[in-house]
């Protein structure tokens, strides 16, 4: 037993005792951005699958401390190499969680940029695009046909787009129509809009690896959640079963919307000073949209296998 202490009091000198004796300024702003990163990483993982797998690395890290801390042979043994490929480890496991997180840090100061163009860009042909994008989404909703749009933002979806055929056509509530007609050969893929435009129809989206999604929730809810966490892309869903209107921003999924309720927002999100606040806003609609999904969660859904 003495020989444990020993070993401990030998690890607390070298690493705490020694450590603060020269403790600065500096230390301390250190020890800060550390502890901000350190946050914001918990805050990205939380609610995705890598949290577990953050939690299983952490494990293994702690097991190689106490084999160092109390010399066990086996117990270093096994966890020599750990630390050595640990960063390596770290980006092959986070990969997808990682690309994410570089998208939406890369496409912060493109926001900036894109509020200047986007405010020389007349108010008129925005809302007029917005108004036939409704009034089509609002068709397809009567006539319960399936429909999976996605609007564009700062994250280029170039490699989704060519997944898919190019259109590059005007938007308009009959050529939308015409796409997802149920005999269409493009009618099962996602349509992407770019610059007030449909740049492709038929292209694959991502689905989401969430384990908490509604299991009665079909294909293309699925591919609009992983579509939007994936990018800040927002993207509508009309369900094929009930004809309900759904929005996925952020990787939160809202239901029930209606040709009004529906334009009021595509008209908050895609106006400039909207896509100015969507980067701030960030950190506030991770735990209102936590609240809201819960909730969500216990409302009626569709039951559909697209």
């Amino acid at each position: 037993m003495e020989a444990v202490f020993e070993k401990a009091k030998v690890f607390f000198d070298a690493y705490v005792i020694n450590v603060f004796k020269d403790f600065g300024i500096f230390d301390v702003v250190d020890i800060l951005l550390l502890g901000a990163v350190l946050y914001f990483v918990y805050r990205f993982v939380r609610e995705r699958r890598a949290g577990k797998l953050l939690i299983g690395l952490g494990c293994i890290l702690v097991l190689s401390l106490v084999g160092d801390i109390f010399d066990m042979p086996a117990t270093r043994f096994i966890f020599s190499d750990f630390r050595q490929i640990g960063v390596l480890a770290i980006i092959i496991l986070f990969q997808p969680e990682l690309r994410s997180a570089l998208e939406k840090v890369g496409g912060m100061p493109q926001s900036g940029i894109r509020n200047i163009t986007a405010d020389s860009r007349d108010a008129s042909v925005r809302s007029a695009e917005i108004d036939a994008l409704c009034t089509a989404v609002s068709d397809l909703s009567r006539d319960k046909v399936g429909a999976l749009i996605v609007i564009e933002r700062t994250t280029k979806l170039g490699e989704y787009i060519k997944s898919g055929v190019s259109v590059d056509a005007a938007l308009t509530p009959h050529l939308i129509r015409n796409l997802f007609f149920n005999k269409a050969p493009l009618h099962d893929g996602a349509v992407i809009i770019r610059s007030g435009r449909i740049c492709a129809a038929g292209c694959f989206l991502p689905l989401s690896t969430k384990d908490d999604i509604n299991k009665d929730l079909g294909t293309r809810h699925r591919a609009a959640i992983g579509m939007s966490e994936a990018s800040d892309a927002i993207v509508i869903v009309v369900s094929e079963e009930t004809g309900t209107i759904s929005l996925s921003i952020d990787g939160n999924l809202s239901r029930n919307y209606n040709y009004s309720s529906l334009k009021q927002e595509l008209n908050k999100l895609l106006s400039p000073q909207g896509q100015g606040d969507h980067a701030k806003k960030l950190s506030k609609k991770d735990k209102k949209g936590k609240k809201n999904k819960k909730e969500k969660s216990s409302e009626p859904s569709d039951n559909e296998e697209e």
